[in-house]
């Protein structure tokens, strides 16, 4: 059985990107479906009060974030690369982007009220309630796209992205990387979960095109656990041993201080524990919880906050 679990739900268009990136590799993997909305029990067993979907578990330890599973999953298996030799950089940046300007244009048009009567008719009333209440929750603070101007941006960023494409099969070159991935995630919101909001990519038959081969990569050998099973492996396992990086201090907090780490926007429920690494590129916290045990929860810096926790 492979050690790899994802944590996600069949709808969550973050998780799509990752379910792909684990057929481009070939990887097997092991499928716990979690709820779409709090309360997350389970979730929370082994995060510690990170609530955003997917996070991927590897025994007792927990990545959160796509940004940081992509790595994990390339340092896993370095071929086929996602991030392309010479192009490392602009792979990165170009699927931030994705991941956030492009996604939440994307977004403010799927979840419009004429996509949010789309996504839940035939449910009852108390359902979409309860979907917009979360993600309200989630959204605390933030700035919203109104559904016109998502709409025109998306239809922008569309274009954009038929421009990269117009001479090439994936948008840095003849192969996909993690841009591709990226990009691809939001747009398949579009078509496959709320198809009747796809109409927006009909001006863009490249980016269709595209979409076509992205969708063929597939999402590799997937086995199923359930949440309790998933808990019991963490439980049953010892936190990996850190590897030996260098300590980045940006804030002034030593290793073995009480901690928190958030979310800078979207889901900014802080998880607290013991900071045991703070590396260039992530941080990792100790937590232990009475039914999964001692755990070690990674997080990206880009995008999340670092918060000494002061008797």
């Amino acid at each position: 059985m492979s050690d790899l679990i994802l944590h996600h739900y069949p709808s969550s268009p973050f998780s799509e990107k990752v379910r792909l990136i684990m057929g481009h590799k070939g990887l097997a993997w092991q499928s716990v479906v979690i709820p779409r909305i709090m309360p997350k029990p389970d979730v929370l067993a082994l995060t510690g009060g990170y609530r955003r979907t997917p996070f991927l578990q590897v025994g007792a330890d927990i990545y959160c974030d796509t940004a940081l599973i992509c790595d994990v999953l390339e340092h896993r298996q370095p071929t086929p690369a996602l991030y392309p030799e010479h192009q490392k950089g602009i792979a990165r940046v170009l699927a931030q982007w994705a991941d956030s300007t492009l996604f939440w244009a994307a977004m403010g048009h799927n979840l419009s009220p004429k996509g949010a009567a789309a996504l839940f008719a035939g449910q009852p009333p108390e359902a979409a309630q309860a979907f917009a209440a979360d993600r309200g929750a989630m959204r605390s603070g933030m700035a919203s796209l109104r559904p016109g101007d998502a709409t025109a941006a998306y239809r922008s960023y569309l274009r954009r992205l038929a421009n990269m494409l117009h001479e090439q099969p994936f948008l840095l070159g003849a192969a996909p990387c993690v841009a591709d991935f990226a990009a691809y995630h939001p747009l398949w919101f579009s078509r496959v979960v709320n198809p009747a909001m796809a109409g927006v990519l009909d001006a863009t038959p490249d980016v269709l095109a595209w979409m076509d081969r992205m969708a063929a990569i597939g999402h590799g050998q997937m086995g199923k656990l359930d949440s309790t099973q998933a808990i019991a492996i963490a439980a049953a396992t010892e936190p990996a041993p850190l590897p030996e990086e260098a300590f980045q201090d940006e804030h002034g907090i030593p290793l073995g201080s009480r901690v928190t780490i958030a979310a800078e926007s979207f889901g900014q429920e802080p998880t607290e524990g013991i900071l045991r690494a703070a590396s260039r590129t992530h941080y990792t916290l100790e937590r232990t919880d009475e039914r999964a045990g001692r755990l070690h929860v990674h997080f990206p810096r880009i995008g999340f906050v670092l918060r000494e926790v002061r008797a």
